[in-house]
């Protein structure tokens, strides 16, 4: 019985745990805020590293989801004295969280994420 082991190259594991790193930091955020804008950087300026490996993508969809939760929670905030706010910013947190968990199962995989 032999096993096929299937091991990546530095530059492809180091952009993985980058991207994990950033998915970390972004879920986080979602509970507690600051390290949201820690995941959002951390992945910015990771992002040209990752530039010809299968993880690139993964940057892009932290990136966008970093800024598309910021630019709703906003606007969530100010939408709060019409009392649609709290369902905006529910639905904003639970889309962030829908693609942050599935941007790290894809990663664990070593999938790129479907953009």
């Amino acid at each position: 019985m032999s096993t096929s082991v299937t091991h990546i190259d530095s530059p492809e594991s180091s952009a993985k745990t980058h991207a994990l790193i950033a998915y970390m930091l972004l879920i986080l955020g979602l509970f507690t805020a600051i390290p949201m804008l820690f995941g959002g950087v951390w992945a910015m300026v990771k992002r040209k590293a990752a530039s010809g490996t299968v993880f690139h993508s993964h940057y892009t969809n932290a990136i966008r989801t970093f800024w598309w939760t910021l630019a709703w929670t906003v606007f969530g905030f100010i939408m709060i004295p019409v009392l649609v706010g709290y369902a905006i910013l529910c639905t904003v947190w639970l889309w962030a969280l829908y693609r942050l968990i599935n941007g790290m199962a894809r990663i664990v995989s070593d999938e790129p994420y479907p953009l």
